[in-house]
């Protein structure tokens, strides 16, 4: 396919905030920030999970999971977007883009199914707890894993070409502060309708029908939770799921939020604020929610810092 855009040589320049070069100091001290909570805090939550043989169940299984993905999330743009806020220049390789996108795509498609994963987890604990060992057996949550993985690198390893094949007519000035698919898409000059519509059903697939899933898994948790009559065990059924549930809300309800938005300036202004929330915000938030709740967590690191100590 013929590169007019030249783009493969000179790479791309990512507009992110640079109209508002006051905003981006602050921007870089705010997120150099979130940036090394989230790294702490997941490495944390990963480290615990690995060393402490009490957590070594399938629930710590897909949690630390989450945190490496999370890690994996955050760390696919936000160096490249601090050297940006940093300094004057804007650029980013072609490769780097490529790099960028193909992370994104992939680790942000893995998140939404494992999140589906871990409401199937709780499902079983809180209404099957007698077989819960028995189904939630080693080799399953394997195979989940295994499936959540396989999926989002199907995704990106469709789309991420796709998408960056498309001509652009020598347009480099991506409107975003990473290379994100919907940016991208929108800079090219030819039809990319198919392109979009082959998006869109990766959507559905990896965004809707896991949502879908745990909307049904913590169906059933409800009215299980609800035939408890002892108030001991309601609140221990809710704490096993109310970290899971936090998480849940803040990942997707950005995603679909910013997805819903109109296409018009203003609301690309808010398409980056909430990619930062979703890509940097909610991994920094994730190991507090679950430390903060669990006292299994909190109990595991005391006992890995005392040992350090």
């Amino acid at each position: 396919m013929e590169k007019s855009n030249d783009s493969s040589e000179y790479g791309f320049i990512l507009v992110g905030f640079s109209d508002r070069p006051k905003l981006e100091m602050v921007l870089f001290i705010v997120n150099f920030t979130l940036y090394s909570v989230a790294v702490l805090g997941n490495s944390a939550i990963i480290l615990v999970c690995i060393l402490d043989s009490r957590l070594h169940t399938p629930m710590y299984f897909f949690l630390a999971n989450l945190s490496f993905l999370d890690l994996c999330f955050s760390t696919s743009c936000v160096p490249q977007m601090l050297v940006n806020l940093w300094g004057p220049d804007k650029t980013i390789s072609y490769a780097g883009c490529v790099v960028q996108l193909f992370s994104f795509l992939s680790v942000g498609g893995v998140e939404c199914l494992l999140l589906a994963v871990m409401a199937y987890d709780h499902y079983a604990a809180v209404c099957r707890p007698l077989y819960y060992t028995v189904i939630m057996h080693p080799q399953l949550c394997l195979r989940l894993v295994a499936v959540a993985w396989g999926s989002g690198l199907v995704n990106a390893i469709v789309m991420s070409p796709l998408t960056m094949t498309l001509s652009r007519c020598g347009q480099r000035r991506v409107n975003h502060f990473l290379c994100e698919m919907p940016a991208l898409i929108k800079m090219a000059c030819v039809d990319a309708r198919a392109v979009e519509m082959l998006g869109f059903t990766f959507a559905i697939l990896i965004v809707l029908l896991p949502l879908t899933l745990i909307l049904v898994s913590y169906g059933y948790i409800a009215a299980a939770v609800l035939r408890i009559k002892s108030a001991a065990g309601r609140r221990k059924a809710f704490n096993t799921c109310s970290s899971h549930l936090t998480v849940v809300s803040l990942f997707y309800g950005s995603i679909i939020y910013m997805y819903m938005q109109p296409g018009n300036s203003s609301s690309q202004d808010q398409g980056k604020f909430l990619t930062l929330f979703y890509n940097l915000v909610t991994p920094m938030l994730n190991p507090l929610i679950y430390t903060l709740r669990n006292k299994e967590v909190k109990g595991a690191l005391k006992k890995v810092l005392g040992r350090q100590q």
